[in-house]
């Protein structure tokens, strides 16, 4: 595949990376296991076997005149457990890294196909004020957008901080839950050479 960068400047990307058809049932699936990850269940109920107390029955089975009980434990008696309350649980799931991979060429693609990425030889931000950023991307400030870089960049990552709709992504630590919820997305040479040459060992 041919692109046209921002520079105007070809660049050949695989087809094998970059125009893959697009697998919802996939990238659905990656998407719910990586957002159950953060899932935190902190609702906790003790049920009769983790209320403190003694075990013991409170009186005879018979010939009291009162209903039959057999511990103080029971969710019917006040301080006891609580039936059917809620309990720690965990909500991580698991994939493996062909299935991860074959999501992010699914995604890499359809953006490439929108015409929502943007390559640049080099981001180049001169300092880390807002409006030297601002100035560099005025035209698409607008729009939702990610930046997918190699290395961390002090000016890019200070200047970008007052932008609520600016996200700056390691290569190393690509969220796909994330990528979908931006309107463009943009590499530099390097960083998406990078990406391409990793997913094409997977």
């Amino acid at each position: 595949m041919e692109l046209i960068t921002e520079n105007k400047k070809n660049i050949f990307l695989s087809d094998n990376v970059f125009k893959i058809c697009y697998n919802n049932n996939l990238v659905n699936q990656v998407i719910i296991t990586e957002l159950s990850i953060n899932r935190k269940n902190i609702k906790f109920n003790k049920n009769r076997s983790r209320v403190k107390g003694s075990n013991k029955k409170p009186w005879k089975q018979k010939g009291t005149g009162k209903a039959r009980s057999g511990s103080k434990k029971s969710p019917i008696w006040r301080s006891g457990g609580v039936t059917f309350g809620s309990q720690v649980r965990n909500f991580k799931k698991k994939i493996n890294k062909k299935m991860y991979c074959k999501a992010l060429k699914c995604i890499l693609s359809r953006f490439i196909s929108n015409k929502k990425i943007i390559i640049m030889e080099d981001l180049n931000i001169e300092n880390y004020k807002t409006k030297t950023l601002f100035k560099k991307f005025s035209s698409i400030l607008k729009y939702k957008l990610l930046f997918i870089i190699e290395n961390y960049d002090k000016n890019l990552f200070l200047s970008s901080k007052n932008i609520y709709n600016i996200c700056i992504m390691n290569l190393n630590n690509i969220i796909i839950s994330k990528i979908i919820n931006y309107d463009f997305i943009i590499f530099t040479f390097n960083s998406i050479k990078k990406i391409e040459e990793r997913l094409l060992k997977k």
